[in-house]
């Protein structure tokens, strides 16, 4: 049994910031890589950031690079996006997930547990 539970979505103007939070239960959560992805309305879902087992490393797509942070608490089973220069284009609904090993990965067949959703939609 393996649940995700987000929160920290919502309304926000352009420029101002965000932190999503991505609670983990029912796993050993320090052995596994983590991602976020993003899915915009008529759009793919798209890779957005990702985190190695023990958080010493990151990756993220171009269009988010500099402005969105990774990281994670193993000792809270917990990983966060901060997000910061918010843009319209950022509108989407965020998800998180595990992957099947501790490395990173971009990949999303690579993800095996995916949370519920949380809308972030950002404003002119």
């Amino acid at each position: 049994q393996v649940q995700l539970v987000e929160s920290g979505g919502g309304l926000v103007q352009a420029g101002g910031s965000l932190r999503l939070s991505c609670a983990a239960s029912g796993r050993t959560f320090s052995t596994y890589g983590m991602g976020w992805f993003r899915q915009a309305p008529g759009k793919e879902r798209e890779f957005a950031a990702a985190i190695n087992w023990s958080g010493s490393r990151t990756y993220y797509v171009a269009s988010v690079k500099g402005r969105f942070t990774i990281s994670r608490d193993n000792a809270k089973n917990t990983v966060y996006l901060q997000m910061n220069s918010l843009k319209p284009e950022d509108t989407a609904v965020y998800y998180c997930a595990v992957a099947s090993g501790g490395f990173i990965s971009t990949r999303l067949h690579e993800y095996n547990y995916w949370g519920q959703g949380t809308q972030v939609t950002v404003s002119s």
